[in-house]
């Protein structure tokens, strides 16, 4: 019991942090649309995000990874705790665990040399002027990592390869949806109001796919997952109605998020080849981060009134 609640306390704070930039946009594109829109969004948007995408997501992933598998099976062994269906999906683990920590490592990587940000370190201005060297350290980290994966098990060279191909599917969509958000905003775009919700109910299940993927790094149980994520979505819903001018404050919590997601990912990289940590290394290390960039956008915040 102390291990889940630990877990889930760890699910719920990097699903919260993990989704800056999605309640960043939603709280955006909100104010453009009508009331009635908005309550729809808020009430049928907050169900789909926390039931049906991250609710399915985790069972699909766990479902994709086990193909042998029916979808069915993957139900029953995330609530009965079936002991061949459990042993069977343990050794896919490493499976899980390479695609989707590489793909969680790419989500960092790019943010760190390519995404404009405030810049909590001198090395990350310096990172970010060099933004052409992205291609090239996530290409030579792939080839390492799938050379690697040859040597073990080559199934786990094809998960290394999905990991990426995802990151560079999900990464395009989310570059086409940051123009469209400048559309929205600044009234350029022709949509009409349902299609802005349709919009953002569809810009919601691509945010939440870091979130449910980094979630594996904390357990691959589907249950507590349900948990973490769903009350860390929750919450996210709440600070896009209420707290977003508190979350805007605070300069380098994205910052934090992207450490957050580039550590799992390594984590997760590791565990796939046969490295094991403890059931509290992943939300210590998600507490950590979050506490160093809290601290840092707080010293920022009295600087600031100083």
């Amino acid at each position: 019991m102390f291990s889940a609640i630990i877990v889930i306390f760890g699910l719920i704070v990097f699903e919260v942090i993990s989704s800056i930039d999605n309640a960043i946009v939603n709280a955006h594109v909100l104010k453009t649309l009508p009331q009635k829109q908005r309550k729809f969004f808020l009430l049928w948007g907050m169900l789909i995000a926390v039931f049906l995408v991250r609710g399915l997501l985790p069972f699909l992933i766990v479902w994709l990874v086990n193909p042998a598998l029916s979808f069915l099976e993957v139900f029953r062994f995330a609530f009965s705790g079936d002991a061949g269906i459990s042993e069977y999906v343990e050794k896919s683990k490493p499976l899980l665990l390479l695609g989707g920590g590489v793909y969680l490592y790419f989500v960092a990587l790019a943010w760190l040399f390519l995404e404009e940000k405030e810049y909590a370190f001198l090395a990350e201005k310096f990172i970010h002027r060099r933004s052409a060297w992205f291609y090239a350290i996530a290409s030579t980290s792939l080839t390492a990592i799938i050379f690697v994966s040859l040597k073990v098990d080559p199934i786990l060279a094809l998960s290394a390869t999905i990991g990426s191909t995802a990151f560079f599917i999900t990464d395009g969509f989310k570059k086409n949806a940051e123009e469209k958000e400048k559309e929205l905003i600044e009234g350029k775009s022709g949509m009409s109001a349902w299609s802005k919700v349709l919009y953002l109910e569809v810009l919601d299940a691509s945010f939440s796919i870091d979130g449910v993927i980094g979630a594996f790094a904390f357990t691959i149980w589907v249950p507590l997952i349900l948990i973490g994520n769903g009350i860390g979505s929750i919450v996210v819903r709440e600070f896009t109605i209420r707290g977003m001018g508190l979350i805007t404050k605070f300069a380098y919590l994205k910052n934090g998020a992207m450490y957050s997601i580039g550590s799992l990912g390594i984590i997760m990289v590791l565990e796939s080849f046969g490295q094991h940590y403890p059931f509290w290394f992943a939300p210590l290390n998600t507490f950590l981060l979050l506490g160093i960039f809290l601290y840092l956008s707080h010293r920022e915040l009295q600087l600031a009134k100083a």
